[in-house]
């Protein structure tokens, strides 16, 4: 009975792993596997739950303090005697119980600024955290597309093999009939085998890609992945008209989680600012306790110790009172951190400003290849035409024996060539345009 369970077991696993690698994905599910699979993003996910937790301890550090305290002492020799407070040479033992408490009143509005920075350090990892899950999906959007490109390529590699095969059947027809030499075959067959080569490195591309794809979705149990594309709709709807770099700027300002978690990461330094000055400031704190305890020379007049519940009754004490601590000399160490922070503030500040900076040039260049796209992909996609138009009157030629296999070749080479320009001009144009889209805060992605 194990053994049939293990069997079904294990044909059940063969079977998920078949479907796995024969279901055929879309981008967006792609992404959404990549997304809930990726280890390196849950490394974000923890960080943002410590900070959560350094945020919600740092309100808690508001409430009071509380501790309680016992020990059991023995003593052995002259020791002072803890009841009368005279030195008496006699081995005895006392155990004593306390229970202390404590609150800031005043504290340089130290806590108050903490809890504020915590806050905005929590706030400013969770918008890292969505950055990350943007920058993955980037990365599988980009293999996605790789696969698409590549695929193209396969299908092109097809149809040049399937002409040169076409092409070595009519020369050996050719021979046959005495139209051609015998050296017109190897021509040909040298032909079929550089198409065929072509091929084979084409597919291996293309194999690459899918195991790109593959690793950034960190599915498991597979090495090769079928993808549903629509290429074709979005080209169609590639022509929005020329885009501005300053327009696009200011909405990708507004929304972008980089930028976001940089200015809460430029606010959280300037409270840390006013966590160090409040080093500088005098700290009030109100105090206090309640102790009692068992002593063993605790005695009657007749030498016969109180029993623990009398004395534990009888050796009560209460304290409370109110601590003033003044900072007077430190060795500069408390203005040093003030001084310190200021330069971490300013650090912080840097780094927003190189961060817009940053993403305005990207935007810039993003912008310019747009606008260029829009005339390289009419133009590349008439060239190819053009080049359809041209490899079509010379393969006829080459049938009725006008032109030789060399002039073949390179109208052949240069159709597919203009074949592979226009496909790969168009996934460029896709995914510059899915990239604006993006910066313009369009719902590129599903990520929430």
């Amino acid at each position: 009975m194990i053994h049939f369970l293990r069997l079904l077991l294990i044909i059940f696993l063969l079977w998920s792993t078949s479907l796995m690698a024969q279901k055929s994905w879309t981008l967006d599910e792609c992404i959404s596997y990549a997304l809930e699979n990726n280890l390196q993003l849950n490394d974000f996910e923890y960080t943002n739950l410590s900070n959560k937790e350094t945020y919600r301890q740092s309100v808690r550090n508001l409430l009071p303090v509380l501790n309680a305290n016992s020990d059991y002492t023995i003593n052995s020799g002259r020791a002072e005697d803890p009841n009368t407070g005279t030195f008496v040479v006699q081995d005895f033992f006392s155990n004593s119980y306390s229970l202390q408490s404590n609150i800031d009143l005043f504290r340089g509005f130290q806590k108050i600024n903490s809890i504020k920075a915590s806050k905005l350090l929590y706030s400013a990892t969770k918008e890292e955290v969505l950055q990350q899950k943007y920058l993955l999906a980037f990365r599988v959007m980009q293999a996605f597309n790789n696969i698409q490109f590549f695929e193209g390529l396969v299908a092109i590699a097809n149809e040049q093999v399937d002409v040169s095969k076409t092409n070595y059947k009519l020369v050996e027809k050719q021979i046959e009939l005495g139209l051609m030499a015998g050296a017109d075959l190897y021509e040909a067959q040298s032909l079929l085998l550089a198409d065929e080569l072509n091929l084979t490195q084409s597919e291996n591309q293309l194999a690459a890609a899918k195991l790109t794809l593959i690793q950034e979705m960190n599915l498991e149990n597979t090495s090769d992945i079928q993808i549903i594309t629509d290429m074709g709709h979005k080209a169609e709807a590639q022509v929005l008209g020329i885009m501005e770099s300053d327009s696009v700027y200011e909405k990708a300002r507004d929304f972008l989680p980089l930028i976001k978690a940089q200015e809460l990461r430029a606010q959280a330094a300037k409270k840390q600012v006013g966590v160090a000055r409040g080093n500088l400031y005098p700290s009030l704190s109100l105090f206090a306790g309640i102790g009692t305890g068992y002593f063993e020379t605790f005695q009657d007049s007749l030498g016969n110790t109180f029993p623990f519940r009398q004395q534990f009754r009888d050796n009560t004490s209460r304290f409370y009172g109110i601590s003033l601590s003044v900072p007077i000399s430190n060795g500069w160490s408390a203005r040093s951190r003030v001084k310190q922070a200021k330069i971490e503030r300013l650090r912080q500040e840097n780094n927003l400003e190189v961060q817009e900076q940053v993403l305005f040039q990207t935007i810039q260049q993003l912008v310019q290849e747009y606008n260029s796209l829009l005339v390289e992909k009419e133009q590349s996609r008439q060239n190819m035409e053009a080049q359809r138009l041209s490899f079509t009157i010379a393969q006829k030629r080459y049938e009725k024996g006008m032109i030789n296999a060399i002039e073949l070749f390179t109208a052949k080479n240069l159709f597919a060539s203009a074949q592979n320009e226009n496909l790969q001009v168009r996934l460029r144009s896709e995914i510059n345009k899915s990239t604006l889209d993006f910066y313009r805060g369009l719902p590129v992605f599903n990520i929430n």
